[in-house]
């Protein structure tokens, strides 16, 4: 599943999640962002019932992009139980995202 995720939503949807979430900081004038825009959307498919694909566009996510030290976009975080248990900056293959999910399913 691919989501959304606002400031407001986002302990909901990430935090508290019950399975791992990969989000996406990401922003409309980031061309690497729009690159990598059908990859996570077939990872969420490949993905569907095991993770969840969650987007923050960094300008309207108020204090995320800080609280998680965003510095450079893409940048993708994978969350498990709540925590940060790896990341990804810029632009990758699908490869790489689905082991970088894989290792911490389960």
């Amino acid at each position: 599943m691919e989501i959304d995720v606002t400031a407001e939503n986002f302990n909901a949807e990430v935090l508290e999640s019950p399975v791992p979430v990969l989000v996406d900081f990401w922003a409309e004038w980031c061309m690497p962002c729009k690159m990598i825009e059908p990859v996570l959307a077939e990872l969420a498919s490949d993905l569907e019932g095991d993770a969840v694909i969650a987007r923050v566009n960094v300008d309207t996510a108020g204090d995320l992009p800080g609280r998680y030290e965003i510095v450079s976009i893409p940048a993708l975080l994978l969350f498990k139980g709540g925590e940060v248990v790896d990341r990804h900056v810029g632009a990758a293959p699908k490869e790489l995202l689905l082991e970088l999910v894989k290792k911490h399913l389960g």
